[in-house]
């Protein structure tokens, strides 16, 4: 019988996430989450179960409420780089999650990237 979709996307995000922790142990994790209508992004400690920091497009401050497209990506990019650094982290590795390196996801990367977050 056929998977659903739903089902093929967690499928694929625990896949995803359970290569990265092999590789990158002790690293903090730059989880990132995309509905229709937002994006968000948290710096999480697998270790200690502790959300660091966290930017999302429904914050007034950034001015990209309710948009979910690459300007609002790179955005929220930028401003976890920012919050990364004033937590003192400097270095992450990037759980796309289930959604494919491309596009809104792509562009949190790259703008995470320029912001001086090493991932």
């Amino acid at each position: 019988m056929a998977n659903s979709k739903r089902q093929l996307f967690l499928k694929r995000r625990m896949r995803v996430r359970n290569k990265l922790r092999k590789v990158n142990a002790g690293r903090m994790r730059l989880s990132v989450h995309r509905s229709s209508k937002n994006i968000s992004a948290q710096l999480i400690d697998d270790v200690n179960g502790v959300t660091l920091a966290s930017a999302s497009s429904l914050e007034k401050g950034l001015g990209i409420i309710g948009k979910n497209n690459v300007e609002a990506a790179t955005k929220v990019g930028a401003e976890i780089a920012a919050r990364a650094k004033k937590a003192g982290v400097t270095e992450a590795y990037f759980d796309r999650g289930g959604f494919l390196f491309h596009g809104k996801i792509k562009a949190l990367a790259d703008a995470a990237r320029e912001g001086g977050l090493k991932i």
